[in-house]
């Protein structure tokens, strides 16, 4: 069946262990013009023998399937992207754990989304995830963003945190435009021992150990983000 622009249908299968779901969302494409379900299944194991007779150009997967009902959705898109690796990949979630999202783009993000599966009642968005993941592009759910960049604020909070006092002292003057002869006059310290401690602050902000211009706008930008939360 071609889409409305006379193309062939995009070919998806769809994989989760939950009856309902996996007839949902066949239902939810069914009514979509260029979309065109070829299979489900509802375990990684059925899902690869689908896979491997129709060959679709997508697979929607449930990240939590059976036997232990973790990441098995993760590990099955893995799989596929080594046996299979043109076909694009939509993970499906209740959860927009920012952990999992990390997971599935750890080896990188071209042909895959994470959404959560809330999308099926919005089926244009999912559609333009199926698209653009077959074209070799990546997707992530807008609340799927919100959680992995409020955890990257967490971690940042958490590196502050492990300053000692005086090397906070240090990095606050850094900010207010002081040099580090500046600092070492206001804290009554020698400048090597300024050094020393804005060495310690570059390592602790994951900013490396060599003092340079890049290094030290970077800690101070750290410092004002941080400042203003």
């Amino acid at each position: 069946m071609a889409g409305d622009d006379g193309r062939p249908a995009l070919r998806v299968v769809i994989v989760d262990d939950e009856y309902l779901v996996r007839e949902g969302a066949r239902s939810v494409l069914a009514g979509v013009s260029g979309i065109e379900v070829v299979g489900t299944a509802g375990d990684p194991e059925s899902a690869m023998a689908v896979v491997r007779e129709t060959r679709p150009d997508v697979v929607m997967l449930d990240i939590k399937m059976p036997p232990t009902h973790r990441a098995e959705g993760i590990e099955a898109a893995r799989q596929l992207r080594v046996e299979h690796p043109r076909i694009g990949i939509v993970i499906l979630s209740q959860y927009a754990d920012p952990e999992y999202a990390l997971e599935l783009l750890r080896d990188g993000s071209q042909g895959l989304a994470y959404l959560l599966k809330e999308r099926l009642g919005r089926p244009a968005q999912l559609v333009e995830a199926l698209h653009t993941v077959a074209e070799g592009g990546s997707t992530l759910d807008p609340k799927v963003v919100d959680a992995l960049m409020e955890a990257q604020r967490r971690r940042s909070r958490s590196k502050i945190h492990g300053l000692t006092d005086r090397e906070y002292e240090v990095l606050a003057l850094m900010a207010s435009g002081r040099t580090n002869a500046g600092i070492a006059a206001k804290l009554y310290l020698s400048q090597r021992a300024v050094e020393k401690h804005s060495h310690a602050i570059f390592r602790k902000l994951g900013l490396g150990e060599d003092i340079d211009i890049n290094q030290r706008v970077s800690a101070v930008l750290f410092f004002l983000e941080q400042a203003g939360d």
